[in-house]
């Protein structure tokens, strides 16, 4: 039986707003790829990658792609003598609203499909035979 719709609609609109401040042990992670069984490899601002497991709430609920962010608590699994090194405690719905929160990190800054510093006006065409000739 699936979830209720209630259910489902609550855990959508959480992912939408970003909280005023992150709690000390939290920490927002780039999810880098799927292990299976709710567990996700996460790269951090620092550098560092983390297998997380995703909370019960966003199971069957919430589909996570590559490259998505997500929040991650590392001290609620800390008493596991395990590989974890986090759970996963919400996740980034909105990203524009939340990269305008202070918490967020400047590593993962948004890259534009438009280099300033290049000369191009845009795309360029292959040259035609005439100006291959030429050369």
């Amino acid at each position: 039986m699936p979830k209720p719709k209630r259910n489902i609609n609550a855990v959508a609109e959480a992912t939408m707003t970003p909280p005023d401040t992150l709690p000390e042990h939290h920490l927002i992670a780039r999810l880098k790829q799927a292990a299976g069984k709710n567990l996700y490899y996460l790269d951090t601002a620092a550098g560092t990658t983390i297998l997380a497991e995703l909370n019960q709430v966003f199971r069957s609920t919430i589909w996570l792609r590559r490259g998505s962010y997500v929040v991650i608590n590392t001290n609620s699994l800390a008493d596991r003598d395990n590989k974890l090194g986090g759970e996963i405690v919400n996740v980034v719905g909105d990203e524009k609203a939340w990269r305008k929160m202070a918490y967020w990190p400047k590593e993962f800054v948004k890259k534009s499909s438009y280099d300033a510093d290049s000369d191009d006006e845009g795309p360029q065409m292959p040259p035609s035979d005439s100006e291959e000739d030429e050369r």
